[in-house]
């Protein structure tokens, strides 16, 4: 650690000054001088912010411009619209939009993967607005430098509709979706960010388009998805591959209640996972699911969902093509409490991810 983080200063005060700096702030300040950017890079700077409770979770998503001018009719019908990046802190109700990515003038890939990596932002996949072709395209976005890179691009054909996520430390796991021809598939591959290096990963047992990805307890779970010859009737079982022996376990038939689009799983810690079932938040504990909570009306049309150890963040609408709410969990008291957000802020959610800042 340097001695003269802040001249005048003991280097642990220095230390803990920076510690404090907010996470929308830290692109200036480690553009002050080489000191800082090397300090606020370093693992152990990360450690202390945390264990000194300084971290804050944030909310990515992929998100398009609400216009409150149109009837409720017209945005139902309109075009297709742009979606950008914005954030959401949900603690201080702080929101902003991110820089767009260099290069895509039309806005997001639709459908594009959203995934946490650290301090970084993963965005892959999806269709170019463009040419509506499938994208292999990776990008990076630094949230301490408040800047963006191109990764390695997705090897294999192309890929739409994928199983995705992170163990949150330096891997990205991608299974399933579907190829240009929208034949499911069962091939996955994990991408290593730092390294910037994409390797293959055994098959899946069967096919799984539109499946969802969820990193929990040490294994990569896709959940739900369809075969080709199922086209849209989504089954129930799940796969799970182990990151240490690198390989699939088998097929857990009926790991969910009903055959159902499982986009809102996610892992909610402590040993669980959790999901946005009908009106209700549910659980699943072992192989038991049971209600955590019921559903607030504004957010029953559910787009969204992430958490972490202690709450929910659930992002959605009263009723189709309404304005989009966001409301939070306390699972401990049971509690919901709205996070309020501008007009610009209520467009339709597409796909999200939570980052520690």
């Amino acid at each position: 650690m340097d001695s003269d983080l802040i001249p005048g200063l003991p280097a642990d005060l220095g230390l803990d000054c920076l510690i404090r700096v907010p996470h929308n702030d830290l692109s200036s300040v480690v553009s002050v001088c080489r000191s800082w950017n090397r300090e606020i890079r370093l693992p152990e700077f990360w450690r202390r912010r945390k264990l000194s409770g300084l971290t804050r979770r944030v909310v990515v998503m992929a998100q398009a411009r609400f216009d409150p001018t149109q009837e409720l009719g017209a945005r139902k019908f309109a075009a297709v619209p742009a979606y950008r990046l914005t954030l959401c802190e949900p603690e201080t109700g702080f929101w902003a939009e991110l820089p767009p990515i260099p290069g895509c003038p039309d806005g997001l890939p639709m459908y594009c993967q959203l995934v946490g990596v650290g301090l970084n932002l993963v965005v892959m996949g999806g269709w170019d607005p463009e040419t509506w072709r499938a994208s292999a395209a990776v990008y990076i976005y630094d949230f301490v430098g408040a800047t963006w890179r191109r990764g390695a691009d997705m090897p294999g054909g192309e890929r739409l509709f994928f199983a995705c996520a992170s163990d949150g430390a330096g891997m990205v796991f991608v299974a399933g979706g579907h190829d240009s021809e929208k034949c499911a598939l069962r091939s996955a591959l994990a991408y290593d960010v730092a390294g910037d290096a994409w390797q293959a990963m055994p098959d899946m047992a069967g096919e799984r388009d539109e499946a969802k990805g969820v990193c929990h307890g040490g294994a990569f779970h896709v959940i739900g998805g369809y075969p080709t010859n199922m086209q849209g009737r989504f089954e129930a079982s799940a796969e799970s591959f182990d990151v240490a022996t690198w390989r699939w376990g088998p097929v857990k038939e009926g790991f969910l209640e009903s055959a159902t689009c499982p986009r809102n799983y996610v892992d909610g810690g402590e040993g669980r996972l959790l999901s946005c079932r009908d009106a209700d938040v549910v659980a699943c504990e072992g192989s038991t699911w049971r209600v955590v909570a019921e559903l607030p009306c504004h957010v029953r049309n559910t787009a969204y969902v992430t958490a972490w150890p202690g709450k929910v963040v659930v992002i959605g609408s009263e009723r189709f093509g309404e304005a989009y709410n966001a409301f939070v969990l306390d699972l401990k008291s049971c509690k919901w409490e709205r996070v309020e957000a501008e007009e610009e802020f209520k467009g339709h959610v597409q796909s999200g991810c939570c980052v520690e800042l």
